[in-house]
């Protein structure tokens, strides 16, 4: 759970791709901004579907839940379950769809050629917030800019910050600042899955303050995206850790801004330490080396280590609407497969996306030297990445298997899955099938003090 268009849709695209500027940029005209909510929706996604009608017109997608959903943090019962397979992509046929594919998907049929596949569902724009998120966003439309640097964002809160931009910079700081909740408790797990299948499960307990939607007004934030609490429950040579971080709205520290504040406490030792290395490409240990520090969420942290550049907008297919695979009736083994997780229950649908290219600056430091996002138009997301290695080649695919939480309502992932495409591993991150719930939206949110480094030494005690 660490969390990390355009004056009429067919312009912007018309203009083609925007590399970052190393000065602020400037808001867009209320004129344009007008648009938000009638030609755009009030993300600034294109309102109608496309000419094959394989991509409906947004109609306001989920806005309440199903008669089934009864109580606060329940797995969540399926609006789509009569949905029947329209097709399947396999390593056989995937030339026929290869225009609609991800580099990394297309990897992954070559690396898991008998057993990789994607089922294929009807689409549904099922994105959807609430109303006060897309006021805020229009607001944020005609006042958001990026720092000196594209470092950080100012004169937006409690919504996207450039629902209409051409510009990859500002798409990435979109998805940073996505709309997810105000306040979220979530208890789950991760797994290292190792080329024969085994894997040893890590439970932890995160909790997440979005101040960035809950302060009130550009004045209260204080430079806080959100505060991040999580500790680990199990196995127990590792339960009892926790670790806090503070992330920031305004990075540049040449422009009034500050870097990241972390946080770590060793149950073992009772210290309570900063951990400044807890971004970028830091492993993460219980990743087993398989996921760096801004892998999180797809993407999160600064973005300045690279060059952003807008490539287009393509229909892809992506994981959407993962209902089934967040259910409780299924068990982690039924889930997790070598190679990759079990076909048979995800989902994915033909979505217009937003491609932005990322390229390591030149001086600046990175496992991975491009990075490939696919973003979509509807919630600012980023469902797929594709991450290059040093020598050019494609090394890791990540997927984002997401749903409309509909209490809130908000698209957010069920879980995410890394592939390491050399070492035949994968990461997953988010699994709470086995527990009682999945992530609660309705507890009071604590006072700001909760989140400060004390906490961390008695919310980490074994």
């Amino acid at each position: 759970m660490l969390t990390l268009g355009s004056a009429t849709l067919a312009l912007s695209l018309a203009v083609g791709a925007a590399t970052i500027s190393s000065t602020a940029n400037a808001a867009v005209s209320q004129k344009e901004a007008n648009q938000l909510g009638k030609n755009l929706t009030p993300f600034g996604a294109k309102v109608k579907g496309n000419k094959a009608g394989t991509i409906p017109a947004w109609s306001g997608g989920i806005t309440e839940p199903p008669a089934e959903y009864t109580r606060p943090g329940q797995h969540h019962p399926d609006p789509y379950k009569e949905d029947q397979i329209l097709f399947t992509i396999t390593a056989e046929n995937m030339e026929k769809y290869a225009a609609n594919l991800s580099e990394g998907h297309k990897a992954l049929f070559k690396t898991y050629p008998k057993t990789f596949r994607m089922p294929i569902y009807k689409t549904h724009r099922s994105f959807s917030a609430p109303d006060w998120v897309y006021k805020n966003t229009k607001k944020n439309a005609v006042n958001a800019k990026l720092v000196e640097g594209a470092n950080g964002v100012e004169g937006a809160y409690g919504g996207v910050p450039f629902p209409i931009t051409k510009k990859g910079t500002e798409m990435v700081w979109n998805q940073i600042l996505r709309w997810r909740a105000e306040y979220g408790v979530l208890r789950s797990g991760e797994v290292a899955v190792q080329r024969n299948g085994d894997y040893t499960l890590v439970t932890a307990q995160a909790e997440a303050l979005f101040n960035f939607y809950t302060a009130g007004s550009v004045d209260k934030l204080d430079n806080i995206i959100f505060y991040y609490l999580s500790f680990t429950k199990s196995p127990a040579r590792l339960a009892g850790g926790a670790v806090l971080v503070h992330e920031t709205l305004n990075q540049s520290s040449d422009d009034g801004g500050q870097p990241r504040q972390a946080w770590g406490y060793n149950a073992g030792q009772r210290r309570v330490r900063r951990a400044p290395n807890l971004a970028f490409d830091s492993p993460n240990a219980a990743a087993d080396g398989l996921r760096t520090s801004d892998d999180t969420d797809m993407y999160n942290g600064s973005p300045k280590r690279y060059n952003w550049k807008f490539k287009g907008m393509r229909e892809v297919y992506v994981p959407y609407n993962n209902y089934k695979l967040g259910s409780n009736e299924l068990k982690y083994d039924d889930i997790l497969e070598i190679g990759h997780i079990n076909p048979d229950y995800t989902r994915y649908e033909l979505h217009r996306i937003y491609e932005v290219e990322a390229t390591l600056k030149k001086g600046m430091r990175h496992i991975y030297t491009k990075r490939t996002f696919y973003i979509d138009e509807d919630s600012w997301s980023v469902l797929l990445a594709d991450q290059y290695n040093d020598r050019g080649e494609l090394w890791r695919v990540s997927s984002s298997y997401t749903k409309n939480y509909y209490e809130l309502p908000s698209i957010f992932n069920v879980m995410n899955v890394f592939h390491d495409l050399v070492a035949r591993r994968y990461h997953v991150q988010g699994l709470d099938n086995e527990e009682s719930s999945t992530i609660d939206f309705s507890r009071e949110a604590p006072k700001k003090r909760y989140f400060k480094p004390s906490a961390l030494r008695r919310r980490g005690r074994r």
